[in-house]
């Protein structure tokens, strides 16, 4: 009894930690995003608030707490009032299960670098995320206002359009690996490229033994359905500023946008880590594996909690870095590509990767079986 009593207070903990460090890196990720694209477009960026313009961070903070709190008058306020409330638990509960680190050893316990493991993550994980549509919904239908409708009943338009290729693009990394469970997955992208084909194993020391490897189209696939699914450029027509105001954002100020965005860039967070996981091995190092860093820690030091401490530091540097490089590439996208029109943003997510990422499926499945 007191040990399970231990652990719900750990994952109560690890899960206020994560929503923590979420909220913290959005303004520094709002900062990059400003430099960057200043970068793109030949510009300054912030530059007069603090050094390279770092208090302007700041100075927003203070800018979306002191602004009125403002609602229509026609506005359905339970609604209104609730829709940036719930935009930030979808990516918060679903980031809390990802793994960011090999797990962490001390005085005979484990701890996970993960707010929860579970054997149907993934499930878990679209599940959730997939919930924010109805926070979109909520806030259009609550602001009455004819541009947040709009925008709403685009977003769940466009959410049902991608989320069906994006579940269909993971399906045959699941095939492959034989599991809904992160943790196992990532464990099998450890090392260089092995795969057995008709009673041999196949093997290559050159390549990592990464999914976007064994599907490369799925990976394609995927990373463009979840700018969709965060409402990123080029698939932001939720918001369409040039046509709508600001889409379901129209009403909205001060606090309770602040929020819209936190979730916004959860969802951007959410999309670079089901990234790696899936196609780049998570915390994995390319050709290596989680022993082979264990025995060069061992090399350093003879004690097992310094073993542990800098196996567990070092994979969460190999999160962090193919972390930050996928929330670079969101950014960089944003800045780069033009905004899709509707009907171009229909058409291609029903007449091109709807049928890709089906074809993909039917291909890996008959492919296992053939080889199997």
């Amino acid at each position: 009894m007191g040990q399970d009593v231990f652990e719900i207070t750990v994952n109560c903990i690890k899960l206020v930690l994560i929503f923590l460090m979420m909220v913290q890196a959005v303004p520094i990720l709002v900062w990059v995003e400003r430099r960057g694209s200043a970068f793109i477009q030949n510009r300054f960026g912030p530059n007069r608030v603090g050094p390279l313009g770092l208090l302007q961070l700041l100075a927003d903070a203070v800018k979306f707490l002191t602004k009125e709190d403002f609602a229509p008058d026609k506005a359905i306020r339970p609604l209104f009032y609730a829709a940036p409330i719930f935009a930030l638990i979808p990516a918060t509960l679903a980031f809390a299960a990802i793994p960011m680190s090999v797990p962490l050893e001390i005085g005979g316990y484990v701890f996970k670098i993960q707010g929860y493991d579970m054997n149907v993550g993934i499930v878990f994980i679209l599940g959730v995320s997939s919930l924010a549509a109805y926070t979109i919904l909520m806030a259009g239908w609550g602001s009455a206002s004819k541009f947040s409708l709009l925008g709403a009943l685009r977003a769940s338009a466009q959410v049902i359009s991608y989320e069906l290729a994006l579940g269909l693009s993971i399906v045959g990394i699941i095939l492959l690996f034989g599991t809904f469970n992160l943790t196992e997955m990532i464990n099998a992208q450890q090392g260089t490229l092995s795969f057995k084909a008709f009673g041999h194993t196949v093997t290559s020391a050159y390549i990592p033994n990464w999914g976007i490897f064994y599907q490369p189209l799925a990976a394609i696939i995927f990373f463009a359905a979840t700018f969709a699914e965060s409402n990123r450029l080029p698939f932001d027509l939720a918001v369409g500023e040039a046509e709508i105001v600001a889409g379901f954002h129209t009403e909205y100020g001060g606090f309770k946008m602040l929020m819209f965005f936190i979730g916004e860039y959860g969802h951007m967070m959410l999309g670079s880590a089901l990234m790696i996981i899936f196609f780049f091995g998570d915390y994995g190092i390319p050709w290596v594996t989680v022993e082979d860093v264990r025995q060069w820690a061992a090399g350093l030091s003879e004690s097992a909690t310094t073993i542990s401490v800098i196996t567990t530091l070092v994979h969460f540097l190999s999160f962090m870095i193919k972390f930050v490089f996928f929330l670079w590439v969101f950014i960089w996208v944003r800045w780069t590509l033009p905004r899709f029109r509707y009907d171009q943003l229909m058409d291609l997510g029903w007449k091109t990767m709807l049928p890709w990422a089906l074809g993909n499926t039917i291909l890996t499945a008959l492919v296992i079986y053939l080889i199997s």
